[in-house]
């Protein structure tokens, strides 16, 4: 079934190259053989980590984003470096965001944010077991940390105050998670 939509490349072109992406064009075959292109953004990844605490308070990073010109409240999260693996990247970025680190790291989900357009991939890891300490952001990077109560937080998403796919997703993969648990030991 897969292979019923497949298209295959006949021609790539970078047309631009850049720090965080690059951009192609590729010329494509269609599956009834037409031609046709693709643009697409090359990114290589990154990592998210929702924090939680043993009080059920999660920790969400206030960040200024220029593409939508507003500050944003969402997961720590980052850019994969060369060779880097998404578990040290969620480690890595935890630290540099909000000067926490975390006994336990569990997988939560793998999100494609924008499929149509870029390769980026992010997985998205639950961080418990919390010990706070000093943040490390990168140069250029200006954010705060805001510690708050899960159910506040579940309260911002539904209220349309946290627009960010990632966090999102991960706000509600908990929840789901805790509601299953609180489900299967009421049973």
């Amino acid at each position: 079934m897969m292979d019923l939509f497949r298209e295959d490349t006949i021609l790539t072109n970078t047309v631009f190259e850049g720090r965080v992406f690059k951009v192609e064009v590729q010329s494509v075959r269609l599956q009834d053989g037409r031609p046709a292109y693709r643009e697409i953004v090359r990114h290589p990844g990154g990592a998210g980590i929702l924090a939680i605490d043993k009080e059920l308070y999660v920790y969400l990073v206030r960040q200024y984003r220029k593409p939508y010109d507003q500050v944003l409240l969402e997961i720590p999260a980052g850019k994969l470096e060369p060779d880097e693996e998404p578990l040290a990247c969620a480690r890595r970025e935890l630290i540099e965001e909000t000067g926490l680190t975390a006994e336990h790291f569990e997988f939560l989900a793998t999100v494609y944010p924008s499929p149509g357009y870029c390769s980026e991939t992010i997985t998205i890891f639950l961080a418990t077991g919390l010990k706070p300490g000093w943040s490390q952001p990168e140069d250029g990077e200006f954010l705060s940390c805001d510690r708050m109560p899960l159910a506040e937080a579940l309260t911002l998403l539904d209220l349309g105050k946290i627009p960010d796919a990632k966090t999102r997703i991960a706000l509600l993969t908990l929840a789901r998670r805790l509601v299953t648990k609180q489900k299967t030991e009421t049973d």
